[in-house]
């Protein structure tokens, strides 16, 4: 009897070509989703037997590459799933972009970072110091929280709210500072404006005497897939002045989005 081919497109007898095929498109599906996916939803999203899903979810999760939740019935990317990925958008951050972000310093005078999310935390992928003596350091590659920083909110309301929703569960909105925004309803007030004004601020929400604002940077699908953000100390860059400087942050935004047609 000949046997069923499981997916359009791949040999009767799967390859070992097809085997990494339905690897990564099994990473695929559940990078893209929106929350962590069991298994009978992977079949269904993937079209392939449960045997064959459960076997290729069993060996992605020893290498590292997915991981499960604590109750072990839904998976999420992995550790290695999620640093192959900052390596990637990493290597592509090419001398263009850093000048891009070496300008915008030069423009506003403060440190500014480009930002992207990494599991339920955000990484800066590139980040130029400004000259001032008086300054917070960070290095590329930096983990800062999502829920308290400039960054991580411009993304957070990018999302979906059913997203927003499980990373706000997941995190739990801990307080760093007592500026930090603890109170679920005031989280959503607060994204609700981001997504309406298209910035964001930090006002002393992660470090006690830092200010951050942040815009989105757009990926070719037009969806937000980063940011551009600048911050300094409190006491040179309250709110208002802050908030002088969205034309040029908003422009460093433009000409990244520009970059990945690239």
């Amino acid at each position: 009897m000949e046997r069923k081919s499981i997916l359009p497109g791949t040999p009767a007898r799967p390859d070992g070509s097809a085997v990494v095929t339905r690897a990564l498109q099994l990473l695929e599906t559940i990078a893209a989703s929106e929350r962590p996916l069991a298994l009978p939803e992977l079949c269904a999203l993937l079209e392939l037997p449960k045997a064959t899903t459960h076997r290729l979810c069993q060996q992605l999760e020893r290498s590292g590459y997915l991981a499960r939740e604590p109750a072990g019935r839904r998976y999420t990317p992995g550790a290695r799933l999620l640093r192959g990925g900052f390596n990637v958008l990493r290597s592509g951050l090419t001398a263009e972009r850093h000048q891009i972000l070496k300008a915008l310093v030069d423009a506003i005078g403060e440190t500014c970072n480009f930002a992207t999310l990494a599991g339920q935390e955000v990484i800066y992928l590139d980040r130029v110091e400004s000259r001032w003596p008086l300054r917070l350091h960070f290095e590329i590659g930096s983990h800062v929280p999502i829920h308290c920083t400039a960054s991580g909110k411009i993304l957070l309301a990018a999302m979906k709210p059913a997203e927003r929703r499980r990373i706000a569960d997941a995190v739990g909105l801990p307080a760093y500072t007592p500026h930090t925004i603890t109170s679920r309803a005031e989280f959503d007030a607060e994204l609700g404006r981001i997504a309406q004004q298209g910035y964001s601020l930090d006002r002393e929400e992660f470090l006690l005497g830092m200010g951050a604002i942040a815009v989105p940077v757009m990926g070719l699908d037009g969806d937000v897939i980063a940011a551009v953000a600048c911050h300094a100390p409190s006491v040179r860059f309250n709110v208002e002045r802050a908030k002088t400087h969205l034309p040029v942050l908003k422009d460093a935004a433009r000409k990244l989005s520009e970059t990945m047609a690239r």
